[in-house]
């Protein structure tokens, strides 16, 4: 239970970078950025504590969303193959 604490508190943290991110390129609402981040697969992943990809930063973290907005899929750094 401690860690799923944890990382939720890490994703509060990493969340709103994303979202002002999506705002900005995609020129969404806060609504519309919150649903496209929280039905995404990088969401999901970062949500499970074993991937650790809360540690590549929000910057990091955009780009792949929006790898996988565009594409489809998300192509992780090699360190988290």
């Amino acid at each position: 239970m401690e860690n799923k604490k944890n990382i939720s508190s890490v994703i509060a943290f990493i969340t709103p970078g994303i979202l002002q991110l999506l705002m900005r390129n995609r020129g969404l609402s806060l609504e519309n950025a919150s649903e496209v981040l929280y039905n995404s697969m990088l969401y999901k992943t970062l949500e499970d504590e074993r991937t650790k990809v809360w540690h590549l930063g929000y910057p990091i973290l955009y780009d792949l969303l929006e790898e996988e907005l565009t594409t489809g899929d998300i192509t992780w750094p090699e360190e988290q193959s």
